[in-house]
């Protein structure tokens, strides 16, 4: 049997693919690994209601070491699945996480760089890992037209550091904050590929624009408002649809074949940005990140 861990698998897209892969006719063991509490223990009461075998790993992802607490008991049930879905987006880039890096860096970035690294020796091949990934990392025509910010790429080290100052810097300086985190996902997805042994592969999964989810739980009541209301137009996507086209990234045969970060839009295979591609970038991510890590 397949046994699939999947981060943030209490709110939106994770619950929506924690609870379709659970109701496969011959679902996978799911670990999930969570914040500890009512929640986790609802979706994995739901879970098992339809048909999986459960395990919940309460894990604080801004605490690298309840990260590694939670590696550390996933290691004895044999994954071979890794679903780096957990997320956010801080309202305040001066917020850091437990051990100083700035929040939103830290959770979307930094913990699934910490649990796959203290895991990927123990995977069960053939494995995957899909990392979340977004379209943010760039600004095209439309998400300039909505305000929403690139990335603004440096060093790792300094977008790691927390801002300071008085006044919070505000709701660009938190897109970009989470855009760049998106970025140092593709960049890490290519450089975790060379780094791997034979019969790992990596893939990032794109759900696209899905305003309105517990992401932006955080920022101002006025904007999660509007939030909910672009959520209502026509093509825009929601959990329910894209939960399922996530589990089936991780699980169906048709996506076995993905690997070196391969970028999935929705349903499709897309090409990344040439600025999502920098093999100097990458090394020197991977090199930041032990750093960081080990600082911790």
């Amino acid at each position: 049997m397949t046994t699939v861990l999947i981060t943030g698998p209490t709110r939106g897209l994770g619950r929506a693919a924690t609870l379709a892969m659970a109701a496969r006719p011959e679902p996978p063991e799911l670990v999930l690994v969570g914040r500890g509490g009512s929640r986790l223990t609802e979706v994995a009461g739901e879970a098992r209601a339809r048909g999986a075998r459960v395990h919940e790993i309460g894990c604080d992802l801004s605490s690298l070491a309840d990260v590694r607490k939670a590696a550390a008991r996933a290691r004895a049930l044999g994954v071979s699945v890794v679903v780096a879905n957990a997320g956010t987006m801080s309202a305040d880039t001066r917020r850091a996480s437990r051990d100083g890096y700035e929040l939103t860096f830290a959770v979307n970035y930094l913990a699934h760089a910490q649990l796959i690294g203290d895991l990927i020796g123990d995977l069960i091949t053939p494995a995957r890992i899909v990392l979340l990934g977004s379209n943010t990392y760039h600004a095209n025509f439309w998400r300039r037209l909505l305000g929403v910010p690139g990335a603004d790429w440096r060093d790792p080290a300094d977008i790691a550091r927390p801002a300071t100052g008085d006044r919070n810097p505000g709701f660009q300086a938190s897109g970009v904050a989470y855009s760049n985190a998106k970025l140092a996902i593709l960049y890490y997805a290519h450089e975790l590929q060379r780094q791997v042994r034979a019969g790992v592969n990596v893939a990032v999964f794109e759900p696209g624009w899905m305003p309105g989810t517990s992401l932006g739980r955080d920022t101002p009541g006025a904007l999660q408002a509007i939030g909910r209301g672009l959520a209502r137009l026509p093509g825009v996507s929601t959990p329910e649809r894209s939960g399922p086209a996530l589990a089936s990234v991780a699980l169906d045969a048709r996506w076995s074949g993905l690997r070196d970060g391969a970028f999935v839009v929705k349903n499709r295979v897309t090409e990344v940005s040439p600025v999502a591609a920098d093999r100097s970038r990458e090394r020197r991510l991977w090199e930041a990140t032990a750093e960081l890590l080990q600082a911790s």
